[in-house]
C-alpha cells in the first residue's frame, strides 16, 4: 500500500458519505416537481423516497456479510458502480414507475457503499487515526444531510428535478476513479452468504413498509394491509429461526445479547423518530402551510442540518476533556427528544425560519453529537473479525428504522389530515377530503385548490393549513414519546460494565462507552 493510500481511502469514503444522505434529505423536496412533470399519484411519488430507503435497509446485512466474504474494496466498487448507474437512469427516467425502480437499485448500491465503506475505514486506520477518521465520517454525513434539501430545492427550481439525481452520478465519478488505489481486506474466516436469512429479512421489511405505505389507500383494516403486516411478522419469525439454526448466520444473534452494542444500535432509532422523519416530510409542510418555495424550504432545513457539520467536533472536544462517551450520548438523546417536543409546541400555519430556528438547531446539535461517534464505538465492542457484520447490523437498524418511520409518519399525516379536513368541511371540496389530503402531503397545493373560486380557495387554504398543522403536531408528540422511552432504555443499557472487545489494530484498548 502506498503512503498516499490512507488519504485516498478516507477521501473516497467521505465523498461517498456526503452523496448518500442527499437522497434522503433531497428527494422529498423534489417530489412536487416530479409530480408536476409526470402527473404521478401520491402513492407512486412516495415510492421515490420509500424505494431507496427500503432497499438501502433490506440489503445492509447482506452487504455486510458480502464485504467480509468477498472483500470490502470489491463490494465498495460494485456499490459505487450500481449507485452511479441507477442515479444516471433516475435522471433520465420518463415514467415514475421506472424512476421508482431506479431509486430502489440506487438503494442497493448505497447499502453496499455504506457497509463496506465503514468496514474499510475500520481496517485501514487504528488508534487515534481511527477516532479522527470516524469523526470525519460524522462531519461528511452531516454535510450530505445539510446540503441535500438545499441542493434539491435549488436544482429543482432552476434546472429541474432530474439534475438532482444526475448530480449524484457526477459526484460518484471521483469515487470510482479512486477504487484501484484502495487496499483490499476481508475476514480471515468469513462465512458463506446466508441467502435464506437475507431473503427472510428483506421480505419482512418490504412487507412491513408496503403495508405502512398502503394503509391510508387500502384501509388499515383491509385484508390486503392486514395480510402484509401478518406476513412481515411471519418472515421475522422465520428469520430468527434460520439464523439460530445456521452455523454461519448472516446475523450472529449473540450480538443482540451484547447490551452496549444494542444500546449503541438503538441510538439511530431515536434519530429516526426525532430527526429523520423531518427530512423528507417537513419541506412539504413549509411549502403548503407557510407558502414557501421549494428553495426557501430547503434553505430553512439548513437550520436543522448545518449544525451537524460542527457538532461532531464538539463531541470530540468533550471526550478529550474527559467526558465519558455515555454522557455525550445522553446529552445527544436529551437534545433530540427535547427538540422534537419544542417543534411540536411552536408549530403553526404561518411559522417562519425565526420561530423554527430554536427547535431545528437543537435537533441538529443533538444528532451531530452522536454522528460518527456511534459508528466508531460500535466497532470497538465487537470482535474485529466481524466489523462488516457489525456495521451491517448497525446500519440495517438505522436505515430500517428510517424507512419504516418515514413510511408510518407519511401515512399518519395523510390519515390525520384527511380526518381534520373532513371535520372542517371546507366549501366546494368537502366531498373529497382524501384527494385534498393526498395533494397536500405531496406538496401540491395547486392541485388541492384546482377549480375553486376565490372565496372557496381562501376557506380551503385556511382549513388545509390548520388541519395539516394539527396532523403534524400529533405525529411529533407521538414521536417525542417514543424517543423518551428509547432514550431511557439506552441510558440504562449503557450502564453495563462488561469489558469491551479489543478494537482492530489496538490490542489492550477498551471502549469508553
Amino acid at each position: 500500500m502506498t503512503s498516499r493510500t490512507p488519504a485516498v481511502t478516507l477521501a473516497a469514503v467521505l465523498l461517498t458519505l456526503v452523496v448518500l444522505p442527499t437522497s434522503v434529505t433531497g428527494s422529498g423536496v423534489a417530489l412536487p416537481h416530479i409530480e408536476r412533470d409526470t402527473g404521478a399519484s401520491l402513492e407512486a411519488l412516495q415510492w421515490v423516497v420509500h424505494a431507496y430507503n427500503l432497499t438501502f435497509a433490506c440489503f445492509m446485512l447482506a452487504c455486510g456479510s458480502l464485504a467480509d466474504l468477498l472483500g470490502r474494496r470489491r463490494l465498495f466498487a460494485a456499490g459505487a458502480a450500481l449507485f452511479t448507474a441507477a442515479s444516471l437512469a433516475s435522471a433520465v427516467a420518463r415514467d415514475v414507475l421506472l424512476l421508482d425502480l431506479m431509486r430502489a437499485l440506487a438503494g442497493v448500491g448505497a447499502a453496499a457503499l455504506l457497509t463496506s465503506g465503514s468496514s474499510i475505514l475500520a481496517t485501514a486506520f487504528a488508534g487515534r487515526a481511527r477516532v479522527r477518521a470516524f469523526a470525519a465520517v460524522g462531519i461528511a454525513t452531516g454535510g450530505g444531510l445539510a446540503l441535500g434539501a438545499m441542493a434539491a430545492g435549488t436544482l429543482a427550481d432552476s434546472l429541474g428535478w432530474r439534475w438532482f439525481f444526475g448530480s449524484h452520478a457526477l459526484a460518484m465519478l471521483p469515487v470510482l476513479a479512486a477504487v484501484p488505489l484502495l487496499r483490499e481486506s476481508r475476514a480471515e474466516s468469513a462465512a458463506r452468504v446466508d441467502w435464506a436469512g437475507t431473503a427472510a429479512f428483506a421480505g419482512g421489511v418490504f412487507l412491513l413498509m408496503f403495508g405502512m405505505v398502503e394503509g391510508p389507500q387500502w384501509g388499515w383494516a383491509s385484508p390486503g394491509v392486514l395480510g402484509l403486516l401478518a406476513g412481515a411478522v411471519l418472515l421475522a419469525v422465520v428469520f430468527v429461526l434460520v439464523e439460530r439454526r445456521r452455523p454461519d448466520p448472516m446475523l450472529d444473534l449473540g450480538l443482540v445479547r451484547n447490551r452496549r452494542f444494542m444500546a449503541l444500535c438503538l441510538i439511530p432509532v431515536v434519530v429516526s423518530f426525532s430527526f429523520v422523519i423531518l427530512l423528507p416530510l417537513l419541506p412539504n409542510y413549509l411549502v403548503v402551510a407557510s407558502g414557501m418555495s421549494s428553495r426557501a424550504a430547503g434553505a430553512t432545513m439548513l437550520l436543522m442540518t448545518a449544525p451537524i457539520l460542527v457538532a461532531p467536533l464538539l463531541a470530540g472536544l468533550l471526550i478529550r476533556r474527559g467526558l465519558p462517551s455515555r454522557a455525550v450520548f445522553t446529552l445527544s438523546l436529551v437534545l433530540l427528544t427535547g427538540g422534537g417536543a419544542w417543534l411540536a409546541a411552536v408549530l403553526r400555519p404561518d411559522i417562519g425560519p425565526a420561530a423554527l430556528a430554536g427547535p431545528l438547531i437543537t435537533l441538529g446539535v443533538g444528532l451531530g453529537l452522536n454522528f460518527g461517534l456511534v459508528d466508531g464505538a460500535v466497532l470497538t465492542v465487537v470482535d474485529p473479525r466481524a466489523t462488516g457484520t457489525a456495521a451491517g447490523f448497525l446500519n440495517t437498524l438505522r436505515l430500517g428504522s428510517e424507512a419504516v418511520v418515514i413510511a408510518a409518519a407519511g401515512s399518519a399525516l395523510v390519515n390525520l389530515t384527511e380526518h381534520r379536513l373532513s371535520r372542517a368541511a371546507p366549501p366546494g371540496r368537502a366531498e373529497d377530503p382524501g384527494a385534498v389530503a393526498d395533494s397536500v402531503n405531496s406538496g401540491d397545493l395547486d392541485g388541492a385548490l384546482a377549480g375553486l373560486p376565490a372565496d372557496g380557495r381562501a376557506s380551503l387554504l385556511d382549513a388545509i393549513a390548520h388541519g395539516f398543522t394539527d396532523a403534524w403536531q400529533t405525529v411529533l408528540w407521538a414521536s417525542t414519546a417514543v424517543c423518551a422511552l428509547l432514550s431511557a432504555a439506552i441510558y440504562l443499557l449503557l450502564a453495563d460494565r462488561e469489558p469491551a472487545a479489543e478494537p482492530a489494530g489496538r490490542p489492550g484498548t477498551h471502549s469508553t462507552v
